[in-house]
């Protein structure tokens, strides 16, 4: 049973994922990628085939491709898989969710779904990550999250209202088609400036849903911490402090 991740109810949590529905381009631009070694040691030995469910515009994607592997894209957002094809013109890019892929039986060594499956039903989508994949094939969970055992990063993440930050015994759902869940911790530093922070804080679900005053409110905020209380000059370089939380499972 997941303990400390987002506790979202279905209706709420389908409501912040349209959020994403639009703005392809610009999350691309602003969404840091993935450390190499998340997918080092999420790719199991000798697969071929990989789904990834809720690929956005492909960063994780990109991981699975460079490790030779044919995948496929899955995601809701015809804008974001825009994006993708764009990106990585090889990848078969089809409309669907985690729940619902459309995607044949039996036909993957390898289902990933990276900053997406908070977003998603879990059993259900684990159902089918179960049915698409081939017997012993390997599920695997990513986050992206921002660092709050730095402090300062603490204070950022709630200016930015950043709710997918795990607490420290997070553990995530799945159904019992999988056995044998554990995890792997990666730390790392994304070079950004303080500009790339606000364009950060305008990709998050809550800035996306909000009105035009709470959205007004986040950016005084960031302004005033980056630059006023923190001291940075517009434009400064800083490294912004990640961890990437990987997690794989088996088919049994």
């Amino acid at each position: 049973m997941a303990r400390g991740g987002p506790k979202l109810h279905h209706s709420r949590r389908q409501e912040l994922g349209r959020s994403f529905q639009d703005g392809g381009e610009h999350y691309d631009r602003v969404r840091p990628g993935y450390p190499a070694d998340s997918a080092d040691w999420l790719v199991p030995a000798g697969a071929r085939d990989a789904a990834d469910l809720g690929a956005g515009t492909g960063k994780y994607t990109a991981l699975l491709v460079e490790r030779g592997l044919a995948t496929v894209a899955v995601d809701p957002s015809l804008d974001m898989l825009a994006q993708l094809r764009r990106s990585l013109p090889g990848v078969t890019a089809v409309e669907g969710t985690a729940e619902h892929t459309g995607l044949p039986a039996a036909a993957f060594d390898l289902v990933t779904v990276a900053q997406a499956w908070h977003w998603c039903d879990p059993l259900a989508a684990s159902a089918e990550a179960a049915r698409i994949l081939r017997p012993h094939g390997v599920l695997g969970l990513v986050w992206n999250q921002l660092d709050t055992s730095v402090p300062w990063v603490h204070r950022l993440s709630r200016i930015m209202h950043a709710g997918d930050v795990h607490k420290p015994d997070f553990r995530p759902t799945v159904g019992p088609e999988f056995t044998g869940l554990e995890s792997h911790l990666t730390r790392w530093e994304d070079p950004v400036s303080t500009g790339d922070l606000v364009e950060l804080a305008k990709s998050r679900s809550y800035y996306l849903r909000a009105g035009e005053a709470t959205r007004a409110k986040v950016l005084g905020n960031l302004d005033w911490y980056l630059h006023e209380h923190l001291g940075h000059s517009d434009g400064e370089l800083l490294t912004l402090p990640y961890l990437t939380q990987s997690w794989r499972a088996t088919r049994t």
